[in-house]
């Protein structure tokens, strides 16, 4: 919907006000022509009146014309008194052979040409005589007086109280029509939850009850549509019997982590021994029942692993993939399963002291993930040749595995945090054309006491272990800040924040007075980023500080969509301007059906926002050409544009440690 061309269209002066200035112009264009014509009636009414009177006099002076005493000094006599009376200015009797008598007032010599009105009149009883009369215009010298004119200003006056009375008797009449409006603009808008109930003065009231209907429907059919697209989400990734990941997921994953430059991590398989005969004896109701208990226990140990993937991988076989967990450091976590395990009660059919079995292999940075898959059914083959419940790891040498406790993580942070802090890498994002840049993300890194640079990918879950979010997040988001501050003005950045840092109220009060010290123009090329998985677990709780954000002129934006599979129910709420996809939806896209499935959901989901979809980690042009296909508005990957090491200038900037 584009929101932009609706209120374009509906832009402009309300209908009553259109209907007011409408009936305002057409009395007020009545009055103005009524007295217009009343004065053009009245002043010609009068010349009428001073012509008739002229023509007697006229008359008068042709029949005393006649006497023997027609000399200038017998008009003299009688004919001023009666011109002054007449207001005329001046006479003239005269012929051909010269002028016989004049007459001029003194008084009216001063009175312009156009002022006067000039009559030559030939008298009909002495042919070859005329007389000449200026006279002044009757009304020329009266002003308003109110008793002559009373009756016109009450006229007037009337017509004027009428007209304010009848556009207050149309305003209320129509008070109803200019309610329906607003609550069409907010239909417009996008917010059906504050139009959603009419007024009861709501008119024409068919209009406001079939408006009221439709959003009815139009909600329904959000709600179903959002139901069904997490239905998608949840068939196309999610095992139905326990709600763990499905085999789908867990290989996405785990193909997208052992391709990555810096991962390591360890991947688990736990078998039931005899599934067949178990489901031949007791049936699959029972073999469910064990399967939902053996999920249980296994979704209760990996909870404290933040990134780990729990997947129902076959009918009897669950997969496990831990994210910076390899070598020893996996084994108390196998001894942890293994004991829970024990503490179930198995089926008649199968034996108690030999009924499940675990296989475990570690992996670095550029394996295979059918080669990781292979390592670690050997070694839980291994471990049934056992004969008793247990585990089993692959015989494998990994040198790039890093060991860090709680302590080493702590030493490390805290050393960052008092030098120049976290590393801001940039990496560009484009749009659909792949020349217009949206913006630049902003990648957190670290380097570790060997100088070596870690992803935040490896050092995260240490920020975590360690309790160390805030700080981080306040170090980043100062850096980013300054950054925005002291760039070219032109270029927007979006930068990681932690969800479970939103809700800390130390972070929210520094982050607003930060905010409110920095320009509303630099707010406005500022991106907020938070992951999905965190932000649905701490909706409620980070809500009002993403909706301070926003209202300081922030943009938000939901990346990681698809790491975790959960309700787009934030997108109505937050409206955030982008959601990025998990690189591990778009690898290999065109080559997967069922991710290019999530992804129209996801596109769904976002339809009648002005929520926008991109898709990170685009590696190759058949990634790219898919999921542009697919209606993404924009993308990020090596592809589009490597990452970019910070600017030199950055190692000038203050330290951010001490907050």
């Amino acid at each position: 919907m584009d929101r932009t061309a609706n209120a374009i269209k509906v832009s402009g002066m309300k209908l009553t006000n259109r209907l007011v200035a409408f009936v305002t112009l057409i009395v007020v264009c009545a009055i103005f022509v009524l007295f217009i014509g009343g004065a053009i009636s009245f002043r010609q009414l009068g010349i009428d009146f001073i012509s008739h009177y002229v023509d007697g006099m006229v008359e008068v002076i042709d029949q005393e014309m006649a006497s023997e005493q027609r000399d200038n000094q017998y008009f003299s006599r009688w004919l001023p008194k009666m011109l002054k009376a007449s207001d005329v200015t001046s006479l003239t009797i005269y012929s051909e052979t010269g002028i016989l008598y004049q007459y001029e007032q003194i008084q009216y010599q001063t009175i312009a040409t156009q002022q006067v009105i000039t009559r030559d009149i030939p008298l009909d009883s002495h042919p070859g005589y005329a007389v000449k009369l200026t006279f002044v215009p009757p009304y020329a010298e009266f002003a308003y007086s109110i008793g002559p004119l009373f009756s016109l200003s009450a006229a007037i006056l009337v017509i004027v109280l009428g007209l304010a009375w009848g556009i207050g008797w149309l305003r209320r009449q129509l008070y109803g029509s200019e309610v329906l409006e607003q609550r069409g603009r907010l239909v417009l808008a996008g917010r059906l939850d504050e139009a959603q109930q009419g007024d009861p003065r709501e008119w024409p009231i068919p209009a406001s009850a079939a408006l009221s209907q439709l959003i009815e429907e139009l909600k329904e059919a959000r709600q179903e549509r959002s139901r069904f697209d997490t239905f998608i989400r949840t068939n196309t990734f999610l095992d139905q019997l326990t709600g763990a990941a499905n085999r789908v997921m867990f290989d996405n994953r785990l193909h997208t982590l052992a391709t990555d430059d810096a991962s390591q991590g360890s991947v688990i398989l736990v078998r039931v021994a005899d599934w067949d005969e178990l489901v031949a004896q007791h049936g699959q109701e029972a073999a469910d029942h064990l399967i939902q208990a053996i999920g249980n226990v296994l979704s209760n140990a990996t909870q404290r692993f933040p990134d780990a993937v729990l997947a129902r991988y076959f009918a009897s076989d669950f997969a496990i993939l831990l994210v910076n967990q390899a070598g020893d450091e996996v084994h108390p976590f196998l001894a942890q399963i293994t004991n829970a395990l024990d503490k179930l009660t198995p089926s008649e059919a199968l034996d108690k002291d030999n009924w499940f079995h675990l296989g475990m292999t570690s992996f670095g940075a550029g394996e295979r993930r059918g080669r990781l898959m292979d390592e670690a059914e050997r070694a839980l083959k291994a471990a049934e040749l056992t004969g008793q419940n247990g585990w089993s790891q692959f015989d494998k040498q990994l040198s790039r595995l890093d060991k860090r406790g709680s302590v080493r993580w702590r030493t490390l942070l805290e050393s960052v945090m008092a030098g120049e802090g976290p590393m801001l890498y940039r990496q560009p994002v484009f749009a659909r054309d792949g020349k217009t840049r949206l913006h630049y993300e902003l990648l957190g890194r670290i380097k570790d006491e060997k100088g070596k640079v870690l992803k935040a990918s490896r050092f995260w879950p240490g920020v975590e272990w360690v309790g160390m979010d805030v700080t981080f997040d306040k170090a980043t988001v100062g850096r980013a800040l300054w950054w925005l501050k002291t760039r070219d003005y032109i270029d927007n950045y979006a930068v990681n924040v932690s969800a479970y840092s939103l809700c800390q109220r130390e972070f929210v009060i520094w982050l607003r007075d930060a905010l409110l010290q920095t320009p509303r123009s630099t707010l406005n090329r500022l991106l907020v980023e938070v992951s999905e998985g965190a932000l649905v677990s701490h909706f409620d709780a980070a809500r009002p500080c993403l909706r301070m954000i926003a209202a300081l002129g922030c943009r938000l934006v939901v990346d990681q969509a698809g790491r975790t599979i959960v309700s787009t129910h934030y997108v109505k709420d937050i409206q955030p301007a982008y959601i990025k996809l998990h690189r591990s939806l778009v690898r290999n896209i065109h080559q997967r059906p069922e991710n290019q499935l999530y992804l129209r959901s996801v596109l769904g989901a976002c339809e009648a926002t002005s929520t926008e979809v991109l898709a990170v980690g685009v590696e190759t042009n058949e990634e790219w050409s898919v999921v542009k296909d697919l209606g993404v508005a924009g993308g990020q990957g090596r592809l589009l544009g490597a990452e970019m090491s910070p600017h030199p200038a950055q190692k000038k900037r203050r330290r951010w440690g001490k907050r």
